[in-house]
């Protein structure tokens, strides 16, 4: 495998910092190569922000480092070691089709991990073919940037090439790569691998160069671990907030799905919810509904929990106050998960100041909607407009009694209701990435090869706070059908 045709133009500025813990975390090899690497799509904003020159990355040569036909000067690929808790169940896990490539240094002096996906077999394939087709890595690609578009902490992508060769899912079809972005792959499971079939010591190096790669300004804290176990508590409770929020439904929050970094990463069974119903769950695998929408908050406290058993030799030397100590912290989840969400349900209402009955009001609302199977992001849009009508809401007498009392609330705030409306338009987005918007895109890009379709989705996500006119047919939800939509883990 060629090596260094890759220029400073291109812009690459890769670092290894993970390749210095010890070898147990991680196995260094080269990705597969290809037969005939082509170019699908390409970011050009987030390129620009990393540095890249984006013409450059058009070119043959990086088509090539995309394929993982070559390798990027500076960079050093590995595949990274981890566990999980899989429905439960504890297992050994790791990059199965996954290489880091390294570390690139943004002109800002941020650190962000450049992953292929897709790029072969590894050690910890596990009888996988270490492949990924072209399907499931677009829709990566598009709803990892819708939510991006939606300001929620995710993992980003750079790129999508085709491999010139098939795989074989549920069908055959084209065979691709999907170059990640992410804040860095750092994963519960990652402390959970070190904490099962690694040494104290090297625990205390991988929650050392956590701290100083994510959490520096506690690194100096007297008991710098409990730290780390409440920063991580902390973006966790942000992040499952702002998914609740705009109707996400993550699907697999395994714990080898959970960051360290509190970015939403592995797009697998994903989906946004149309009608409101806490039971929604969209993953052909989830019978029991553990990973439901409503489900996710006790969930992330669940998986939380997990990391902070890793965490108790590094807590305290003494067992039973390293436990107490932890579960001190875990039970404040609970309580920092609900106070984004009810903060975030309030601006989504026009509400800026703090009163007793806000939450009845927006459990009241929820209940409505529910009952009467309203559309989540689309009710709320109504209400932003002053467009009730447009909701199934709108004839019930529950809805009337309730939208006195709304407007009451509102008329008790110094803010006036232009303001209200202002805050409501920038916290309801207008649009987000519909399923059968993004499977009508995958489809004519997979069987007919016409990406257009999915270049306009991008176009409309990319501002879904506008509320332009040409969103409009975006944010039209699905026919009616008997049958639940249901996503694979295909990703």
């Amino acid at each position: 495998m060629s090596k260094g045709k890759e220029t400073i133009e291109t812009g690459w500025n890769l670092d290894n910092s993970y390749a210095d813990l010890p070898e147990s975390f991680f196995t260094s090899l080269n990705p597969t190569p290809v037969r005939s690497p082509k170019l699908i799509i390409l970011n050009h904003s987030l390129a620009t922000s990393l540095g890249l020159n984006v013409q450059k990355l058009q070119s043959e040569d990086s088509v090539a480092v995309f394929a993982g036909n070559q390798i990027p000067e500076g960079a050093s690929p590995l595949a990274q070691a981890y566990a999980g808790h899989q429905f439960e169940h504890f297992t050994m896990l790791g990059d199965g089709r996954a290489l880091l490539l390294g570390e690139q240094v943004t002109p800002e002096g941020e650190r962000v991990d450049i992953q292929l996906k897709g790029s072969g077999r590894t050690p910890y394939s596990r009888g996988g073919d270490g492949r990924a087709g072209l399907g499931p890595m677009l829709r990566e690609y598009i709803i990892s940037e819708a939510m991006h578009a939606l300001g929620i902490p995710t993992n980003r992508s750079l790129a999508v090439v085709t491999t010139g060769e098939s795989v074989i899912r549920e069908t055959d079809q084209p065979g691709a790569i999907l170059t990640r972005v992410a804040t860095s792959h750092l994963r519960v499971g990652t402390f959970q691998y070190a904490a099962k079939w690694g040494t104290v010591e090297e625990l205390q190096v991988l929650a050392d160069y956590t701290l100083q790669r994510h959490f520096p300004n506690v690194v100096d804290d007297d008991n710098r671990y409990l730290s780390l176990l409440q920063e991580v508590i902390k973006r966790q409770a942000a992040l499952i907030a702002k998914w609740q929020l705009v109707g996400f439904v993550h699907g697999v929050m395994n714990t080898d799905n959970m960051t360290i970094s509190g970015e939403t990463i592995d797009y697998g069974p994903c989906a946004f919810m149309d009608v409101y119903d806490p039971a929604t769950v969209f993953s052909s695998i989830d019978m029991q509904g553990r990973y439901a929408y409503g489900n996710q908050p006790p969930i992330a406290g669940w998986n939380l929990a997990r990391f902070a058993e890793t965490l108790l030799p590094l807590l305290h030397d003494d067992q039973e106050q390293a436990i107490k100590l932890a579960q001190d912290e875990i039970s404040d989840f609970a309580k920092l998960y609900h106070s984004h969400w009810l903060a975030g349900m309030r601006a989504k209402l026009g509400i800026f100041n703090e009163e007793a009955e806000d939450e009845t009001i927006i459990e009241d609302l929820l209940s409505m909607m529910q009952k009467y199977r309203a559309d989540y992001t689309n009710t709320f849009v109504a209400l932003t407009f002053d467009k009730s009508e447009d909701t199934v809401l709108f004839d019930t007498e529950e809805f009337t009694k309730w939208h006195e009392q709304w407007q009451a609330r509102l008329g008790r705030q110094e803010e006036s209701k232009v303001s209200s409306r202002d805050l409501m338009q920038n916290s309801n987005p207008a649009l987000i990435p519909r399923n059968h918007r993004v499977e009508a895109a995958l489809e004519a890009a997979v069987n007919q090869g016409d990406y257009s379709v999915m270049e306009r989705l991008l176009d409309v996500l990319s501002s879904p706070y506008a509320h332009s006119p040409a969103q409009a047919e975006y944010a039209t939800p699905p026919e009616p059908s008997s049958r639940p939509y249901r996503t694979y883990c295909g990703t």
